[in-house]
């Protein structure tokens, strides 16, 4: 294997949009048929704006020249607290390692580098989905169950 971790730019946003849709394929089991047509549409104006105003950094994994894996992180600002007193928060998401590339530490490494990109900008509130898949790799890279969060799909 011949791992090159890149750190996305704008010049990368069709392989970021083409990735982003293989993701959420992967993560819903989604069939192919299945039009993606309007999260294309809204990702793509995510990442514009996102990547233009550095509320997000994502990494894309290649071996060689083949796509193996994405990663992302998300950064807004709540209200501050006492355990946050800045408000700023990250959110990590569009994790993803192909299939027959996993096993290999490569979704860890991801981690690394998203974190620290949000420790550079000073937040250590740092927050994900996780699924059943992903659920062992984020416990053991420390992340705990939130208990008191709570959230309404209306």
């Amino acid at each position: 294997m011949n791992l090159i971790y890149k750190k996305a730019t704008i010049d990368d946003l069709e392989t970021l949009l083409k990735t982003r849709i293989e993701v959420l394929r992967a993560a819903n089991e989604l069939e192919d048929d299945i039009n993606m047509d309007k999260v294309k549409q809204e990702s793509k104006k995510y990442y514009i704006k996102s990547l233009h105003n550095n509320m997000h950094t994502a990494y894309l994994v290649f071996d060689n020249d083949s796509f193996v894996g994405a990663g992302g992180i998300s950064y807004f600002s709540v209200m501050p607290t006492y355990h946050n007193p800045t408000g700023k928060k990250a959110y990590i998401m569009n994790m993803y390692v192909r299939q027959d590339y996993r096993r290999h530490g490569i979704a860890t490494k991801m981690l690394d580098l998203l974190v620290e990109d949000a420790k550079m900008k000073g937040i250590n509130a740092i927050s994900l989905e996780a699924t059943r898949m992903g659920k062992p790799l984020y416990e053991n890279y420390g992340f705990v169950k939130m208990e008191n969060e709570m959230e309404l799909l209306a």
